[in-house]
């Protein structure tokens, strides 16, 4: 089958390493593109890593928040299972940046 994003090439068959929000999920068997690196997994293989995502305890983490206010701040409210699974603690020192018109990232230092 041909790569459907750069079509330039035919999709290999490997072993590729899967990691959610950092932590690995394992190796599965995947179609990748030899020119740029296009990764697809079939429908069976994407069933396993929900599983194993699921006994990690990080599949389904996003969750919606609300901003509030601290003093003259504004601050974000982490929900508790983000929080457990980053091992965020109060008082923890974060970086927190834009990274496009509409997104945040927070890096925990």
């Amino acid at each position: 089958m041909k790569c459907y994003k750069c079509e330039k090439a035919e999709f290999a068959k490997r072993k590729v390493e899967f990691t959610q929000f950092g932590i690995s999920l394992g190796k599965f068997d995947a179609l990748v593109c030899p020119i740029c690196e296009e990764t697809v997994f079939e429908g069976k293989i994407s069933k396993q890593i929900e599983e194993q995502a699921k006994k990690a305890g990080i599949w389904g983490l996003a969750r919606r928040t609300s901003i509030g206010t601290s003093g003259s701040s504004l601050d974000v409210k982490v929900p508790k299972a983000i929080a457990e699974v980053l091992k965020l603690k109060k008082g923890q020192e974060v970086i927190i940046e834009p990274t496009a018109k509409n997104k945040i990232e927070i890096t925990v230092v």
